[in-house]
């Protein structure tokens, strides 16, 4: 791992008490598109592109593998405020929402984790996750930013940095696709608070191709068998095989292999976590 530069806070920072991270791999148009857009001090943790990236305004951070989703947690190391933004190279905060996240944070100090609203492409059409969150279905606790949620899209969140890597931050064993859920859970269960909060707006502009969707399935499939071991209890964790042997069958064998690690690293929720965990199963 190197670090490249640790530039100047950019021209337009709306506030000093966030850094905004994103992991990228072989994407430098998307990241020259979005990276200005971020009104912040910006980490870019380079997962071993096949060419070196140079994204001017941003601290470069190049890892010699790519991690995955856990290239994050280096971002947020490096990182020197109290809270951290994600984004993705398609994606930007919309002006306001990183100064308004933080004044959230400060105002609410069991909040961990703030999940904004996404916009989708160039019109701007509302996320499904983002519709569902706004349903509030396991309620809003006393003193909490916003509706509760046990998921959320890593593009569009902010959390406070030292919970975060309190909590371990994400998993480099799940690499990426479904790495959300277990540091939700993680989070959770340490007692914190993970709000949507509509508030603040994330504009996504993905690519309409380009990714491997079988390869991705059974990635998918796989993390979450394997969150489902780590913390679940056992009648969840049949359910979620059963699953995964009847709509992607090659994942266990991947499943298999890393069955005892998942094993020696299991750690049960606590009662009420897993209870609104089973409440959002069946809504």
């Amino acid at each position: 791992m190197s670090v490249i530069n640790r530039p100047a806070p950019p021209v337009g920072i709306e506030t000093d008490e966030v850094t905004v991270v994103v992991a990228t791999r072989n994407r430098p148009d998307r990241l020259r598109e979005t990276v200005p857009r971020h009104h912040a001090a910006t980490i870019i943790v380079d997962n071993a592109s096949d060419q070196p990236l140079s994204v001017p305004g941003a601290m470069m951070v190049r890892l010699g593998e790519n991690l995955g989703a856990a290239a994050r947690n280096v971002g947020v190391e490096h990182a020197r405020t109290p809270f951290v933004a994600f984004a993705d190279d398609d994606s930007y905060w919309e002006p306001g929402s990183l100064a308004r996240a933080a004044r959230i944070f400060r105002d609410h100090p069991r909040a961990a984790l703030l999940s904004a609203k996404v916009l989708v492409g160039a019109e701007g059409r509302l996320d499904p996750v983002s519709a569902c969150m706004a349903e509030a279905p396991i309620g809003t606790p006393p003193g909490a930013p916003g509706p509760s949620v046990l998921g959320f899209l890593s593009c569009a969140v902010m959390v406070r940095r030292d919970a975060f890597l309190a909590a371990g931050g994400f998993q480099p064993k799940l690499f990426v696709y479904g790495e959300e859920a277990l540091l939700a859970m993680d989070l959770a269960a340490a007692g914190h608070h993970l709000s949507y909060v509509p508030d603040l707006v994330v504009r996504h502009l993905p690519e309409p191709a380009g990714r491997d969707n079988r390869a991705r399935a059974r990635r998918e499939a796989r993390n979450r068998a394997l969150t489902a071991l780590l913390r679940r209890p056992p009648a969840v964790i049949a359910r979620t095989l059963a699953e995964v042997a009847r709509t992607q069958p090659a994942a266990l064998r991947d499943i298999a292999r890393d069955l005892p690690w998942a094993l020696r690293h299991r750690r049960p929720l606590p009662a009420p976590v897993e209870s609104a965990l089973r409440h959002l199963a069946t809504t």
